[in-house]
């Protein structure tokens, strides 16, 4: 999880980001708003924990670009301001928390473990039928994670990218194994059986005297 930290005071910025660091987060700190909205411009987050009282720009002017740019991303406001006004514009503004300085590390890190849990909840909701992930070589089923091998997920993966194509199984053996397979092309038959088993919708249609093809229609 990448976290861009935004604080001024240096013995603050270090104790808090060290116990971040302690909790496997990527953690980029920031000393002034302007550095941290050139950072959200770089590069994407998962958790902003931004100071209000810093300088150039302040920590609620980032969390309102946060808000008008990246809708999805959680926030949490760190700061020595206890007023209600303040607070108030911090949650219209639609923070997930706000914390009072000084704050305990452990506490702040339980609340940021709970606030992107939850995100992450919300947005594997969010992705409803089946999902492909190509950069984890994952398949999900409305949010959960399917049980699929590399080969069975490589598979999927070539039909679903060419729905409208019919594969054959030489075609297939070459998108999963390129030319190191040698061996009967049944193979791919042996993965299409598993794969049925193992998705909640028969998504892989045979095509007489061919192969297979995706099942677009499943969905519909």
């Amino acid at each position: 999880m990448k976290i861009l930290f935004l604080e001024d005071e240096p013995t603050i910025q270090e104790v808090l980001s060290e116990y971040m660091k302690m909790q496997q987060y990527e953690v980029t700190c920031v000393s002034d708003g302007e550095e941290a909205i050139e950072a959200l411009k770089k590069e994407a987050f998962d958790m902003a924990v931004l100071d209000i009282m810093v300088p150039k720009v302040s920590g609620l002017e980032v969390l309102s670009f946060i808000h008008q740019e990246m809708k999805n991303m959680a926030t949490i406001m760190l700061t020595a301001l206890e007023d209600e006004k303040t607070q108030v514009k911090a949650f219209n503004l639609y923070a997930d928390d706000y914390v009072i300085k000084p704050v305990s590390p452990i506490i702040l890190l339980k609340r940021m473990e709970t606030i992107l849990r939850r995100v992450k909840k919300q947005d594997s909701a969010q992705e409803q039928g089946l999902v492909i992930h190509e950069d984890s070589y994952q398949a999900f089923y409305d949010g959960e994670a399917l049980p699929l091998t590399l080969s069975e997920f490589l598979l999927l993966q070539a039909l679903e990218k060419e729905p409208n194509r019919a594969f054959t199984r030489e075609q297939l053996i070459l998108r999963i194994f390129n030319e190191d397979y040698i061996g009967n092309d049944r193979i791919i038959d042996a993965h299409v059986k598993n794969l049925r088993k193992k998705l909640p919708k028969n998504y892989i249609k045979t095509v007489i005297g061919i192969g297979y093809q995706y099942n677009s229609e499943v969905e519909l």
